[in-house]
Parts: C-alpha cells; sequence; structure tokens
C-alpha cells in the first residue's frame, strides 16, 4: 500500500513532499531531512484510517447499486422513478456527512517535528 506523501517545510521555508520512508536534502540550504523519524505504526495507523473512509463510500454505492439492479428486476422501469431521489441523498446527504467526517478526523492528526541530519 502507497502512503500519502508528508509536507516537510524546511527551517528555511523551502517545502517540499516525500513518501513515508524518504529522504531529501533541502536546495536551498542542504539540510538533510529523512521521513524515517515518524513513528511508522502511527503514519500507517493514519493511512488505514483513510482508506477505511474510502472504502466505507464504495460499500455504500455498491450496496445502493444491488439495491437498484433488484428493483429494477422487479419493478421495470419504474425504478428509474428512485434515482433522482438516491442521488440526490447521496449527494446532499451521505457525502457531505462523510466528508465531515474525513475532515474532523484530519484535522485531529499529529504532526510531528522532525529534526535535519547531517
Amino acid at each position: 500500500m502507497r502512503g500519502a506523501l508528508i509536507t516537510v517545510k524546511c527551517d528555511c521555508g523551502a517545502l517540499s513532499y516525500l513518501a513515508y520512508g524518504e529522504s531529501r536534502v533541502c536546495p536551498d540550504c542542504g539540510r538533510r531531512w529523512d521521513t524515517t523519524q515518524i513513528p511508522s505504526e502511527e503514519y500507517w495507523g493514519i493511512m488505514r484510517r483513510m482508506r477505511n473512509y474510502r472504502f466505507q463510500a464504495m460499500a455504500v454505492a455498491a450496496a445502493m447499486a444491488a439495491g437498484f439492479a433488484v428493483l429494477a428486476a422487479t419493478q421495470g422501469q419504474r425504478a428509474l422513478l428512485f434515482v433522482p431521489f438516491v442521488f440526490g441523498g447521496w449527494f446532499l446527504v451521505y457525502m457531505p456527512m462523510l466528508r465531515r467526517r474525513m475532515r474532523r478526523a484530519t484535522h485531529q492528526l499529529p504532526t510531528w517535528l522532525l529534526h535535519p541530519g547531517p
């Protein structure tokens, strides 16, 4: 599993985006930053939690598709009358709720203070 990029802000103000386990030398001041200083259990735990949010959205979408398949098989074209209501519920209720939950979770994430290496 590939993790999200880590934003590293150098003391000189330069920003770089590194994958977990990478190190980089700042092009402006020459400091070396190493992301392995971040505890791997914490980092991969965060990645698992974010992946679970995405899987939850996919599971709800798959359940809705299965429900529509059953409804279409039993009701025929009358099932199409429910499409606007279901999509409205998806985009106006479910997705904003999921985004709020994800936003709350990401605001509570830890920040790590990396120390420049030699």
